[in-house]
Parts: C-alpha cells; sequence; structure tokens
C-alpha cells in the first residue's frame, strides 16, 4: 500500500465508530441524553464498547438527498476531526432539523461543540 493510499485509510468512518441497528438507535433515543442546538438534536448514553460511536438521521424535512447527503458528510467531518475530545466510550445520535443544509462547517462545528460541551 502507498503512503498516499494509507493516509486515505486513516481518514475513513470504520463500522466501529457507527451505531449500526435500528435496535441501537431506539436504545439510544428511549435511554440517552438529549442536548439541542438549533439545527440538531444531540442523544448520547454510556456504552459498554470500547469506542465512541456516532449515529446520524436526516428525515426528509431537513432536505432533498443531496443536502441530506451534505450534512451527514458535515457531521462525520465534525465526528472524525473531534472523536478524541469526546472522551470516554459513549454512543451519540446526531438528528438533523430543518434548515441544517444550509450551515456551513464552521457553523455545524459550533453548534455540535455546544451541544457536547467540548468548550
Amino acid at each position: 500500500m502507498t503512503p498516499a493510499a494509507d493516509g486515505d485509510r486513516s481518514q475513513r468512518f470504520p463500522r466501529r465508530y457507527r451505531v449500526r441497528t435500528r435496535r441501537e438507535f431506539v436504545a439510544l433515543q428511549r435511554d440517552g441524553r438529549r442536548q439541542s442546538a438549533p439545527h440538531f438534536i444531540v442523544i448520547s448514553s454510556g456504552t459498554s464498547g470500547p469506542h465512541v460511536r456516532l449515529g446520524i438521521t436526516t428525515s426528509r424535512k431537513v432536505g432533498n438527498a443531496p443536502e441530506r447527503n451534505r450534512i451527514r458528510r458535515l457531521v462525520r467531518e465534525f465526528f472524525r476531526r473531534h472523536r478524541p475530545r469526546l472522551g470516554a466510550a459513549r454512543d451519540l445520535i446526531v438528528i438533523a432539523r430543518p434548515g441544517a443544509p444550509t450551515l456551513s462547517y464552521a457553523d455545524v462545528v459550533d453548534e455540535l461543540s455546544r451541544a457536547l460541551r467540548l468548550g
């Protein structure tokens, strides 16, 4: 593998960092702690696993498919860059609200940092 290809691999969003099943999403929504931001709801809960994991929900109310995909990419990028600051192993769900696709990456960082109290 070339150094460039190896560098690309470190920027991926592997399965071990994802909340993947409906059962996990439902349990988090039922038992998790909610934080609100103007364009997001963040639900978090401790986990027995070794990693901080992320799940993202964007309904059709948020926008069309390209807009929903864009906001998911921005949230994943926030998660990749801030994962070390998120602390102990826990599961997070980020639910996008209408208006979220209009945000810049800096706005996403600001809102999610406040909701997660990253300072």
